[in-house]
């Protein structure tokens, strides 16, 4: 088999692996080698290539025909509509949280829904939804899919329809707009990423602040561009000071000698599982501290995470070039996993 030949079965093995939502990318390489005869480098240049790419997410056919709650009723995904007039489309004028279901639970939902009523409350939404409402339309959604697991909740709340364009919240005059979107999608992030320093800042209260978990999130996109025209997973974006904030997507740690350090919740999201993995270092004996953190403190970490509802915890391997060496050689994310496994297994409100 020529060098041309094996790089093409890699290829086609990982992109079975894009198909199948296989979760072991590190056990798909590792076939993908074997195909390749173990010894060609141009083959192994592609898989290394390529398992840094596959964290890009891919159409799942389960989801063609789902059912998405808009407003007040379901209504099957190709007639799933807002209207021209929404704050959403207007403006990015929304608040959202994304949300996990395991195994019949929906995953810390009362902390998804505290943060969505600040959120809209600090937006000063009007006739804002109860928590009990939302809760009802959540379930209604998920049993009408059939989802009780690997699935994922793209929640949002919007300002609502207005009576004609513009900025002014005055002319939103029918209530906020609900949509549960819901999907098949287990976590979509390899065992391992890659990661790139934004040019783009994170905002700060000065501006947007952060703590509003808004729709606006241009300022996350143009991060994320960065990455994609790198080559990388994800940005990692800094705050005002030169300090680190969090990635265009998600919150970030690293562990240096046995301790896990958090950047200040200042110009990034205090994320639902990011506070649970300081709970869970706190309740387990393994020294946590949040503080403002340098570049450079990330790239001589012993080991670096990321952590969101949509990656659960994923290990950084290298950022802007610098692989991320273990010199300590305590496995504390690996503790942190377990015990965050554990609570995903337990915890959650009954679909």
């Amino acid at each position: 088999m020529s060098g041309r030949e094996r790089e093409r079965v890699s290829v086609l093995a990982l992109a079975a692996f894009l198909v199948s939502g296989h979760r072991s990318v590190e056990k798909v390489c590792a076939n993908a080698s074997e195909l390749a005869c173990g010894h060609d480098k141009t083959a192994h240049s592609g898989i290394r290539k390529l398992q840094f790419q596959i964290m890009q997410q891919q159409f799942n056919e389960k989801n063609k025909d789902i059912q998405i709650w808009v407003k007040d009723r379901l209504a099957p995904r190709a007639d799933a509509k807002v209207s021209v007039f929404d704050s959403a489309v207007q403006g990015g004028d929304a608040v959202w949280e994304g949300i996990r279901i395991y195994d019949g639970r929906i995953f810390c939902l009362d902390r998804h829904l505290e943060r969505m009523q600040n959120s809209a409350h600090a937006l000063a939404f009007a006739n804002v939804p109860s928590s009990e409402y939302i809760t009802d339309a959540i379930r209604q959604t998920l049993r009408a899919n059939g989802m009780f697991d690997n699935a994922h909740i793209r929640l949002t709340l919007t300002r609502g329809e207005k009576i004609t364009s513009g900025m002014d919240p005055r002319l939103n005059q029918f209530g906020c707009t609900l949509i549960v979107l819901a999907e098949w999608k287990p976590p979509v992030y390899p065992p391992s990423i890659k990661l790139i320093t934004s040019s783009i800042r994170r905002n700060n209260p000065m501006f947007l602040d952060s703590k509003i978990h808004h729709n606006n999130l241009l300022n996350n996109i143009l991060a994320k561009i960065e990455a994609n025209y790198a080559g990388a997973d994800e940005a990692i974006m800094l705050d005002s000071n030169g300090f680190v904030a969090e990635t265009n997507s998600v919150n970030i740690f690293c562990i240096r000698n046995g301790q896990v350090l958090s950047p200040s919740p200042d110009a990034c999201l205090p994320g639902i599982t990011r506070g649970l993995v300081i709970e869970i270092c706190k309740e387990n004996g393994i020294p946590v501290l949040e503080r403002n953190l340098s570049l450079t403190e990330f790239y001589t970490a012993d080991e670096v995470f990321c952590t969101g509802t949509m990656g659960e915890l994923t290990k950084v391997a290298e950022i802007d070039g610098r692989q991320i060496v273990n010199k300590s050689k305590l496995e504390v994310l690996a503790e942190i996993q377990v015990h965050f496994r554990r609570l995903t297994k337990e915890w959650g409100t009954p679909i």
